[in-house]
C-alpha cells in the first residue's frame, strides 16, 4: 500500500507528562499501536500505548517538540507506524519512520508496511544446519553461527562488541549473496556516521540498509526501531526470496528503552528495576527473526551485559533466543587477546556431531579440553611455577598458550589503530592450524609467533616457517 494518511475526526491533548500524553476523542478511542499526528501542522508523532477510557488514550511521543501544549489537536490516522520497503531503500540510511537521514533524495514510488508484523507460524519455518562463516577463527571454530539463526555477542562495556560487529559486516557483507541490514538501537551519532562512511568506502552500501534509532532520541523511538528494521528484512525475505543478514547493535538498548517506556506508562517495575513485560517485549522482536522456504534471516546481535553480570535479567532473557552465544571476556581483553572471546563460556547448538564435520567437532572439543585443563592449572602455576608441573601438564600448558594466541586475529576494522593488516581466515585454515598445535609439533615455536596472525602460513612473516 502507499503511505496511508486518512484524515478523520480530531481529538485533543488533555494531559502531558514527559514523553507521555493523554488524548480525548469525541468518539471511540483509537486502537493500541495506532499512529497519531499532533499539532496544527501535524508534525508531532505519537503512538497509542494504552487505553484509559472509552474515548481516552495514552500515547508515547516519538518526535518531541516545544510546540506541544494542552488542547493541541490530535489526528487519528487509523493506521500504525509504517516504513517503506523495496529496492529503493537499498543503500539508504533511515530512521524509525523510514525517512532518509543521509541527505539523499526522498524515496519515491515505494510500498509502506506496518512495523508491527506477526511472527512466521511454526509450520512454515525452516531450520538450516549450515555454518555461516564469518572469517573469525574463534567464532567459526568454537561457536559457529547457524545460517538463518540468531547469535548474540555478550559482553560488558569496552570489551569489543561493536568492533566485532563491524568486522563481521566487513567480512560477510562483501561475500554475502543477499541483503544486509544494520539496525542501530541507541547508537552514538559518531558510531552511525563512521559505519555509514566505512560501508560506503568499501562498496558494500549498495546491498545494505541502515536503520538508526539514536541515543539522543525518545525512548519510544529506540523501542520501535528494531521492529521497523525487521519489517524491511521480512519484505526482502518473503517478497524478494532473498537471504537477509540482520545485525543489531545493541539489543540491550532495546530492553533499556522498554524499561523507560514502561516507567513512563506508570507500570510497576519488576526484578532489578526492569519492566514487568521484559520477556514479552523481547519475544515480540526476536520471534520475528526466522527462516522460511522463501528465504532466511540470519541475525547477529550485540548484547551489553551490565557490570559483567551474566545473571542480569536482560542477559538471561536474551540468552534463550540465540542458537549461538559468543561471550566476550574483560580478562582476556586486559591480556591483549583480541577478539576477547571466552572459549569456555561461548557455545553454539550447531557444534554437535552431525551438524558440523567430524574433524571440526573433534578439534573444537580438543581445543576446549586443553584450554579448560590450562584454566585448572593456573592456580598451581601462580603459586609454584611451571617447573613443578608434570611433563604432561607442561605439554598441556604449552599447547594452551599457543592456542590462546592463535585464536587472536587482526581485524580489517582496526587496521588504522593497530597498524596490522586484517585477515579473513577460512574454516579449513582454522582447523588445520589448531590441529597442528594440538599435535604438539609446534611446541618449539615461540608463543609470539602465533599472536595476531591468520592461518599458520602467516607466521612466515616473522621469518619462521612452520609448515
Amino acid at each position: 500500500m502507499k503511505n496511508p494518511e486518512s484524515h478523520t475526526e480530531l481529538g485533543k491533548v488533555i494531559g502531558i507528562e514527559g514523553s507521555v500524553i493523554d488524548v480525548r476523542f469525541p468518539g471511540a478511542a483509537p486502537s493500541i499501536n495506532t499512529m497519531l499526528r499532533i499539532g496544527e501542522r501535524e508534525d508531532i508523532i505519537a503512538e497509542v500505548a494504552s487505553l484509559t477510557g472509552a474515548n481516552t488514550a495514552r500515547a508515547l511521543i516519538l518526535t518531541p517538540s516545544s510546540s506541544l501544549a494542552l488542547g493541541a489537536p490530535v489526528l487519528d490516522t487509523k493506521h500504525p507506524i509504517c516504513v517503506p520497503v523495496g529496492e529503493a531503500v537499498l543503500g539508504r540510511v533511515l530512521n524509525v519512520f523510514g525517512e532518509p537521514i543521509d541527505l539523499g533524495e526522498p524515496l519515491k514510488d515505494v510500498e509502506y508496511r506496518s512495523i508491527h508484523g506477526a511472527p512466521v507460524p511454526l509450520l512454515k519455518r525452516r531450520v538450516e544446519m549450515e555454518i555461516f562463516v564469518t572469517g573469525i577463527k574463534a567464532i567459526d571454530l568454537l561457536s559457529p553461527i547457524e545460517r538463518g539463526g540468531k547469535a548474540g555477542l555478550f559482553g560488558g562495556a569496552g570489551v569489543g562488541k561493536t568492533v566485532l560487529i563491524t568486522e563481521m559486516i566487513h567480512n560477510t557483507v562483501s561475500e554475502y549473496q543477499g541483503v544486509s541490514l544494520f539496525c542501530g538501537i541507541g547508537e552514538r551519532c559518531r558510531e552511525a556516521e563512521e559505519l555509514y562512511r566505512e560501508m560506503k568506502d568499501t562498496g558494500v552500501l549498495e546491498r545494505a540498509v541502515l536503520v538508526f534509532g539514536q541515543m539522543n532520541e525518545a525512548p519510544a523511538v529506540r523501542f520501535r526501531v528494531g521492529h521497523a528494521a525487521l519489517t524491511i528484512a521480512e519484505y526482502f525475505r518473503d517478497e524478494r526470496h532473498q537471504n537477509v543478514l540482520l545485525l543489531i547493535d545493541n539489543i540491550y538498548r532495546f530492553v533499556q528503552a522498554g524499561g523507560e517506556v514502561s516507567g513512563l506508562l506508570g507500570r510497576i517495575p519488576s526484578r532489578v528495576g526492569y519492566q514487568p513485560t521484559l520477556g514479552t517485549d523481547l519475544a515480540e522482536l526476536e520471534e520475528r527473526i526466522s527462516s522460511t522456504d522463501a528465504g532466511s534471516i540470519t541475525s547477529i546481535q550485540a548484547v551489553y551485559v551490565p557490570a559483567d553480570d551474566f545473571t542480569d535479567p536482560a542477559a538471561t532473557h536474551t540468552f534463550g533466543h540465540f542458537s549461538a552465544s559468543i561471550v566476550l571476556s574483560r580478562k582476556r581483553a586486559s591480556q591483549g587477546l583480541y577478539p576477547a572471546i571466552d572459549p569456555l563460556k561461548s557455545a553454539s547448538k550447531l557444534l554437535t556431531p552431525g551438524s558440523v564435520s567430524d574433524d571440526h567437532y573433534r578439534i573444537a572439543m580438543q581445543v576446549r579440553q586443553v584450554l579448560a585443563d590450562y584454566e585448572d592449572l593456573k592456580d598451581i602455576i601462580a603459586m609454584l611455577g611451571t617447573e613443578e608441573l608434570s611433563e604432561n601438564d607442561r605439554a598441556t600448558v604449552s599447547k594452551a598458550r599457543r592456542l590462546e594466541r592463535f585464536l587472536t586475529q587482526p581485524f580489517f576494522s582496526t587496521e588504522k589503530f593497530s597498524g596490522i593488516s586484517g585477515v579473513f581466515v577460512t574454516l579449513e585454515e582454522t582447523l588445520d592450524g589448531c590441529a597442528h598445535i594440538l599435535s604438539g609439533e609446534l611446541n618449539d615455536q615461540p608463543e609470539s609467533a602465533f599472536y595476531m596472525v591468520g592461518g599458520l602460513g602467516a607466521m612466515e612473516r616473522i621469518g619462521e616457517s612452520v609448515l
